[in-house]
């Protein structure tokens, strides 16, 4: 498999940021992190591998993306309004640097919005948020609201809530969605959502899917058997869904 390692200066976020590319052709395949993690985790947990022969074959190329959640949702140091902030400047990094460096190696038009945890909150709510510039989101063991706390799993945002944290709390904002355009894009991409019928996250993933059928949103919504929110589980989901 053809891999390549890139790092260049963010000018959003005044940061070095790095970045490992798989694949030489294909759909382009935006990998987003769990909770806090790096670029290099989803090729040293396997999930690559397991998507071998689909790379190989130049069926789909990854981008796989660092996280800065400890400078964002998870930087409990910093008032809330600031977490939110800086997460917004993420996904201006995603959307006007990444995307637009991906472009440039690989003018496919099918991209993909994929992650695992919270990477898959980060998969599903830039790709709901700009549903124009995606064709399919596969995420799986996701957590779409933040704003409450979930079991051991804390509110992200300390009771503090304003319009910014509700643009980007996908079980919050496509309940009340009526824009005719960015429906017509939800409605032709691809959404799979996958959730262990034990994982705490489940209600939000039935919330959110229940949300995507009340505005006729075509979804899939497959529930596992036990927690399965594990990199076992994960290696195997990506070969029944990405």
């Amino acid at each position: 498999m053809q891999r390549e390692y890139y790092c260049w200066w963010s000018p959003r976020l005044q940061r070095d940021m790095e970045m490992l590319i798989i694949g030489h052709a294909g759909a382009r395949a935006l990998v987003f992190p769990t909770r806090a993690g790096r670029f290099y985790d989803y090729e040293n947990w396997g999930l690559v591998e397991a998507l071998r022969p689909s790379i190989e074959q130049g069926f789909l190329q990854l981008y796989c993306v660092d996280s800065i959640d400890r400078e964002s949702l998870y930087a409990f140091h910093r008032p809330p309004h600031e977490r939110i902030a800086r997460h917004v400047q993420y996904e201006s990094y995603i959307l006007e640097e990444v995307l637009s460096f991906s472009r440039q190696l690989n003018p496919n038009p099918f991209v993909i919005a994929h992650g695992c945890s919270l990477g898959a909150y980060h998969a599903v709510n830039i790709a709901f948020r700009h549903p124009h510039l995606f064709s399919k989101v596969v995420a799986l063991s996701g957590r779409y609201d933040l704003t409450v706390a979930i079991g051991s799993f804390r509110a992200l945002f300390d009771g503090y809530y304003d319009e910014t944290i509700y643009f980007h709390t996908p079980c919050h904002f496509i309940p009340r969605l009526e824009d005719p355009t960015i429906l017509a894009h939800l409605r032709r991409m691809e959404i799979t959502l996958v959730i262990g019928e034990e994982d705490p996250f489940i209600w939000t993933n039935r919330a959110l899917s229940a949300a995507l059928w009340e505005k006729d949103i075509p979804h899939t919504l497959h529930v596992w058997q036990g927690e399965a929110h594990r990199i076992e589980h994960w290696r195997e989901m990506v070969r029944h869904y990405l």
